[in-house]
């Protein structure tokens, strides 16, 4: 049984004014989907040598900081847009926003009243989103104020995604359905439901015409690659899997840890590496070309929860039930202003 499901939402409420069909794509022969995995829009780009060197960068990757993020457990992470603020979240059901590179705490938000289980940042500004086994998400100023509560969700949720055009929020739930929310009105746009099992996660397509949605627990992590036609999958066996959109087919399945996988993200630019966390107590870099390993992120001591990647992949952080942050830098990120435009 296929272990992600696409829903195409185009037409339901409001949403469709934002959306755009996408043009039908034919299948290609495997060794050419294999090869998209590396086609770039600019003929002038030497791929290779691009690669090549931002793959020995992320196999320098050290650990920059570490600190405290909270008293209990962290559930989740998420970079800001401009690269310059980080937020997390926690099992007492608050979030931190904290300053980049240096880790350094800004504000807490508290509103929730059950256990925080994802945070994200817009992907156009600087105002997050939380979710909540409160069965509710929240939409944030940085300054910490409560712009919006999102409630209709009859379970705890479980992960969040906004839109790429930050007009609208996807949220999971284990009440076996997933919700699309107009994040100024706070109006709920969309309503799947009639799932058998809870929805656990969900990710948008990069030009928004798509979502995938996690239908059950054995599948954890989920991240497109850039290239628009691939998808990475993490979960419960161990294992990563990149699939074909065009064909609905597994292309590779990377043996990638000891225990479950509990996120996966691509590098955002470019997509020439992958990295994964586990509950093994650590994550990895895996190159974008092959998909042989990288680097081990180790030093957690307690299951890795989330992960994130930083514009060109110059910073990864890492958080964990040790309620440890972990940042691991290249160096060359730390040495220059963070610039992700």
């Amino acid at each position: 049984m296929e272990r992600w499901q696409a829903d195409d939402y185009g037409k339901a409420g409001k949403a469709n004014k934002a959306l755009e069909d996408e043009e039908a794509t034919t299948s290609a022969p495997k060794d050419e989907a294999e090869d998209d995995l590396q086609r770039r829009d600019d003929p002038d780009e030497d791929v290779d040598v691009e690669m090549d060197w931002t793959l020995k960068q992320a196999a320098n990757l050290n650990l920059e900081f570490s600190e405290i993020g909270d008293d209990r457990p962290l559930t989740g992470c998420s970079f800001s847009r401009d690269g310059k603020g980080l937020a997390t979240c926690s099992l007492t059901g608050a979030s931190k926003l904290w300053s980049m590179p240096n880790v350094k705490k800004v504000s807490t938000f508290k509103g929730h009243t059950g256990r925080a289980t994802d945070v994200t940042y817009s992907p156009v500004h600087n105002h997050l989103a939380t979710a909540s086994a409160d069965r509710t998400a929240k939409y944030w100023n940085d300054q910490g104020f409560l712009l919006r509560t999102f409630e209709g969700h009859l379970d705890r949720l479980a992960r969040i995604a906004f839109h790429p055009s930050g007009k609208y929020l996807g949220t999971a739930s284990f009440d076996k359905t997933w919700r699309l929310w107009d994040v100024e009105t706070g109006e709920e746009l969309f309503l799947q439901e009639g799932h058998s099992r809870s929805v656990y996660g969900l990710a948008f397509h990069h030009d928004g015409s798509l979502t995938i949605i996690e239908l059950h627990l054995k599948v954890l992590g989920i991240s497109f690659f850039p290239n628009r036609y691939h998808l990475v999958t993490g979960g419960e066996d161990n294992t990563c899997r990149i699939w074909d959109l065009r064909k609905k087919k597994s292309l590779y399945t990377i043996p990638a840890h000891s225990n479950l996988i509990s996120q996966v993200k691509f590098e955002p630019q470019e997509g020439y590496f992958l990295v994964t966390a586990s509950y093994d107590m650590t994550a990895k870099v895996w190159s974008g070309r092959d998909f042989k390993p990288v680097k081990t992120l180790s030093g957690h001591e307690a299951k890795v929860t989330s992960l994130d990647v930083l514009g060109d992949g110059g910073y990864i952080v890492t958080v964990s039930h040790d309620r440890t942050i972990k940042l691991w830098s290249s160096g060359t990120a730390s040495e220059q202003a963070i610039d992700v435009d």
